[in-house]
Order: structure tokens, then sequence, then C-alpha cells
């Protein structure tokens, strides 16, 4: 209640769209931060045409178009799904990205439109609002406008109990035009949108003090203004009626459009209908001029995988396969011109380097560049990636270590619920980073990440592809893949040391299933022998010496379990028959496993933190050699 002054001039207003083509590319666009705001974007979409009164009555139910939290819904206007505060606000800074990154390729006659966001206190309160505070002043993006809606009252306190910051100050400090205004004020918020729609150099936040249910009086007839109770909850009963009564609502109808108000918004349709009229003139004089590009725009927004040329790439053999996705990385940066690459500050570690050798770094006035630097923001370097795919036009892939995928957690799950494809490039996959010790070496991450490809989104699908490849062939197939799949995220998970490449011949095709039957396998077999990623050139020499005892051995390959899950039941029982005795071998926890390998097979894995020493030293200690294998195997096939 307290923003609606806000969203009602912007939307009415401000807002440049075409109400005849809701996905037209150069519309203005608007993310909302706090989810819970839901009620205000729809009532904003409803008087806008977009949403209709059942529409709304609908709000919170099954099946309803109008859920909890807004939920992307282009044709609907709805840009992003709110998720947990602070989200929101960074896809729109990488929208900003990506629109700046467009404008830079395309022309300002595609690419001139503005990123609209809106935040609020808890938005300001979570960790992410530095990271993408800082990132986006530094960029100098002028394109970004932000409304905080202060209103100094949150879920269970007043504002004052847990800060005492001073929000325009710190905001300044990192290059922002800051404007502070009373934010039910109409003519304030008028020029301040004014202002910073003409800003040149700077993203603006407009700081708005609002009023907590504005307008709200309790059932004994006494302001509910400023009161924490109306943060979470209905205001019911007497409170309700007195409240919409206090406004001059009408109580018989609730949900009653009054006259000036529908005359409002559609006269704003009909100036936007000659507004628009006047850019598809621009677009479309830009088309003829400009014909090959205007094809390639078509084709960047048209979330259709890229066509992309392999044939030149010859991986060498034997080397970390995180060297391996940088040679696929540099083809990626000569032939996909709208893709966007980032890192952690890590690029020459994660080796997203690849890439960066091939172009430059986006910087403030400079956006002809496609490597984006995050700094060490791993949470806002996801979300923000997350938003330039949003944005439309764009492919964006970002790198760190594995273990600090714990901090994109939150950004890997709002990708995955909004089928957002972007790619996740995580490096040092295992206790293998050696020196670095226990607090670098990730040994859970995996399981927890491939729990994601077990989760379907709502169209049936995975919803996320994780990958972690055998070997440096295997790194190509990996990446080929996660540039076709545009309708889920894709997670590929490389290592930091050499890997030892599996036997020639071997059939990198058969990568494409998920899990297969590695070069040299025996027909007939006494045990599987079954890993992802390092570990499976482990298990083929330990097969070597299995077969030196007589042993038949098959080694299966698994890089994707849950790509192979997706096969048919026959091809899944021809890798992995019911009947057959089957250990597996990985540097996570045994459960990441456990599945493949059946009831009575047996996982060897580690069940501890790792520990600090080189790798080969921690290889012996921890038992991830060839000999040790092949002992533990002969004990489990002897059982």
């Amino acid at each position: 209640m307290g923003g609606a002054d806000f969203i009602n001039v912007l939307f009415s207003e401000f807002l440049v769209y075409d109400p005849d083509q809701p996905l037209w590319a150069g519309r203005d666009r608007f993310y909302l931060d706090p989810g819970h705001m839901s009620p205000m974007l729809y009532s904003a979409l409803t008087l806008q045409g977009k949403f209709t009164i059942d529409d709304i009555k609908n709000f919170r139910q099954w099946g309803s178009i109008t859920p909890g939290h807004p939920e992307r819904d282009l044709m609907h206007g709805i840009e992003n799904s709110s998720g947990p505060l602070g989200q929101g606000h960074a896809y729109a800074a990488g929208a900003a990205v990506a629109e700046k990154f467009l404008e830079a390729r395309l022309s300002k006659a595609m690419m001139q439109h503005k990123i609209y966001t809106y935040i609020s206190d808890g938005g300001i309160q979570e960790g992410i609002s530095s990271e993408v505070g800082r990132l986006a002043g530094n960029l100098g993006l002028n394109n970004l406008i932000m409304f905080y809606d202060a209103n100094d009252v949150q879920l269970s306190t007043a504002c004052g109990a847990v800060s005492c910051e001073d929000t325009a100050m710190r905001y300044r400090s990192w290059n922002w035009n800051v404007i502070t205004i009373d934010g039910n004020d109409v003519q304030e918020i008028r020029q301040a949108l004014t202002n910073a729609i003409n800003e040149p150099e700077r993203p603006t936040l407009i700081i708005g003090n609002t009023i907590m249910a504005k307008g709200g009086v309790k059932a004994d007839g006494t302001s509910y203004e400023g009161s924490v109770k109306t943060h979470g909850a209905p205001l019911g009963g007497e409170a309700y009626l007195n409240t919409v009564k206090h406004l001059g609502g009408n109580t018989e109808d609730a949900f009653q459009i009054f006259p000036e108000v529908k005359k409002l918004y559609d006269d704003r349709k009909e100036e936007l209908r000659r507004i628009v009229a006047l850019r598809h003139k621009q677009e479309e004089a830009w088309r003829k001029q400009n014909p090959e590009l205007s094809a390639q725009m078509d084709e960047w927004f048209s979330k259709k995988a890229p066509k992309i040329d392999w044939s030149s790439l010859e991986q060498k053999r034997d080397i970390p396969t995180r060297n391996a996705s940088a040679a696929c990385l540099g083809i990626l940066a000569q032939q996909v011109p709208n893709m966007i690459v980032a890192s952690a500050d890590l690029s020459n570690s994660d080796k997203t380097d690849g890439f960066l050798n091939k172009t430059h770094s986006l910087v403030k006035g400079d956006f002809s560049g496609a490597f984006f630097q995050a700094g060490v923001s791993e949470l806002a370097m996801g979300c923000m990636c997350i938003g330039m795919m949003l944005h439309g036009g764009v492919i964006s892939a970002m790198g760190t270590f594995f273990v600090f995928s714990d901090y994109m957690k939150p950004a890997v799950r709002m990708a995955a619920l909004m089928q957002v494809a972007v790619k996740f490039v995580w490096s040092h996959d295992a206790f293998r980073v050696g020196e670095d010790g226990p607090t670098h070496e990730p040994v859970e991450q995996e399981a927890q990440i491939r729990l994601m490809e077990k989760l379907q989104n709502h169209k049936g699908k995975d919803s996320l592809r994780v990958f972690r490849p055998e070997d440096s062939d295997a790194t190509t197939v990996c990446w080929q893949m996660a540039m076709e799949n545009m309708e889920t995220p894709t997670a590929l998970i490389f290592s930091r040391q050499n890997v030892k490449s599996l036997p020639q011949g071997n059939n990198y095709d058969d990568v494409r299933k998920g899990a297969y039957i590695v070069k040299g396998s025996d027909e007939k077999f006494d045990v599987i022998l079954l890993a992802n990623g390092s570990e499976v050139s482990t298990l083929v020499d330990a097969a070597t010496l299995l077969r030196k005892e007589g042993y038949k051995v098959r080694v299966v390959s698994v890089p994707s379990e849950g790509l192979f899950r997706r096969q048919s039941k026959e091809y899944q029982q021809e890798v992995l028959p019911s009947d057959a005795k089957i250990f597996g071998l990985t540097a996570g926890l045994p459960v990441t496993l456990e599945a493949l390998v059946g009831a009575q097979g047996k996982v060897y894995g580690l069940k501890s933190f790792g520990f600090s020493a080189p790798f080969k030293v921690l290889e012996e200690k921890l038992g991830f050699t060839p000999d040790n294998i092949f002992k533990e195997v002969k004990k489990y096939i002897s059982k």
C-alpha cells in the first residue's frame, strides 16, 4: 500500500511497452524484488489490461496465474519470478548489462530502453545488495533505475532494530545517483523518475520514504499505518472494511476500477501506441540498413541454440578438464557473438579466460567486450547472469571454484525454477585441490547439486542438467550439450589436475546418453566399475590390474545421472543390468552414486572433509589409487 503511489506513476506515465506486442524486445523491463508485494504488481498489470479482475480474485489459489509470489510470465507482464529477497534487483542489474551489451552490437535504435526495479528494506539488508550495488555503479549502468520502498518496517521488527546505516551514502560511495523523496508524493515521484531517466553516467537509486499500510484503519477505527502486523498478513474483518472506506473504495465491490482510473490507463495505452509506432519506424529503418544484423538479432531473441562449428577443436590428451573447457570457451568466444562469460575473480584458475583471451572485459562506457568481471561476488554474479538471459538476446555463463557453488545455490535454484538456460562453470572439483585444504576441497557439493537433476520443473524436465566429464574429449561433448540446452540451466564440473584420457577409440558420442560403457570393457563381466569425472581413469587402470588376476570387467562412465535416467529403460538396463555387481568410485560422498550401484552395490567415496597436502599424497592417503581400488573391488566381489 505504501509503494502503490510509485507503481501507479511508473506504470501509468513512464513505463514504455507495446500494448499489442508483449514480447517486444525494445520494451522497458520491470523486475520486482520483494515478491510478497505481488498484489501491488498484479493490480498495476490489471489496470494495463494484462490480467482480468477474475485473475486477481483468484490470487494464490490452485491453478491461478496470480500466485503468492510472481512467477515469470512475459505474456502477462511478469519479467521474473521473485524469490528470496535481494535476487530480483540483481536480475535487473544483469538485464541492464544485457541491454548495454546489445546496444553496442545492434544500435541505440534497437536498444534504448530502461530497466526498472523495486526493492524493499529486506532486499537492501541482504548481502547481495552490496555486491550488486558495487558492480552496477562500477559499470555505470545509467539504464538501471531502482526504487527503494523505505517504510522502516519489516516482517517482525521496525528496521531501526537491526540497522542504523546511511543507505544513501552507501550507494553514493558506489557511484550511484541517489535521490531521496517522499515516496507517497506523486509530483516528487514524477520528478525523480524524470531525473533518473536523464542520468547520463550512473545507475539511480530513488529512496522513497513511504508509509507502511498507507491508509490502513484498524477495526476500532485507529490507524494501522506503520504497524509491523500489516507486513505479512491480510487486514481482515472490520479493519479491511474500514480501510476500504477510508481510501474511498467500494466496500460492496472492492475490485471496482473507477472510471477516472480506467481512463488514466486507457489514455496511456493510446499514448504508448503512438510512442512505439515511432520506435517501430526507427527499428524498421535500421533493419533495412542492416539486414544481416537484423537477422542475427532475431536469432538471438528466438531462444534457439546457437549454431556452432566444433570441427576445428582438437583437444589435447591427459590434461585438466578445466583446460579442455578453456579450449571450448575459445570456440564459443569466436562463434557466439551474443554470449557473455563471467568469473568471480578466478578467470585464470577456473579457465574462463579461454573466453576472455578472445575478447575483452565489459567496462563503464564500453560494452563492446563480452567478459563480465564480477569480482568476489558469486551470488550476485549468478543472479546477474540470470538477469542477462531474462532480458533476452544474450547467452550467459559464469565460473568459480566448485566449493564456492555454496554461495550460488539460491541463484541455481531460481534459474532452475524459471527455466533460464545459464551455464554454471565450476572447476577444482574435488579433494585434489590439495594444499588449500578442506575449506576449498568439495566433498558434499556434487551430491547437493545433483539433487537438482532429480527435481523436475513445471514442464516435467529435469530442473538442472549436471555434467562432470571424464576427460578432455568428453568435456567437448558436455559443452556441446550445454550450448544446445536452451530449456534449463546446465552445470559443468571440471578438474584442477591432469586427467588421464580414456582409451583411444572410446565412443564419445555416447556421452550424450549420460552414461555409457567405456572402450576396452569386457563383453561378459564379473563386475561393473562406475564413476564420473577424474575417477573414471582410475577405474580404467584398476580394471587392468583386475584382468591380470582373471576378472572380467566393465567400466561405465556417468557424466550425468539425470541424462542417463532420461534414456530408455532398455538402454539403462543394457549399461547397468539390475543383477550385476556394481562398484562405484567418487571423490564426493558415497550417496552421489548409491542410486546407480543399487542396493547390492558398493561405493567407495569420502565420508569426511578433505585435508591439506599435495593431491598425489591425498590420493595415496585416501585410497584413490588404482592399486587400492583394485583391492577394494576384490573384497567387494568376494563377499
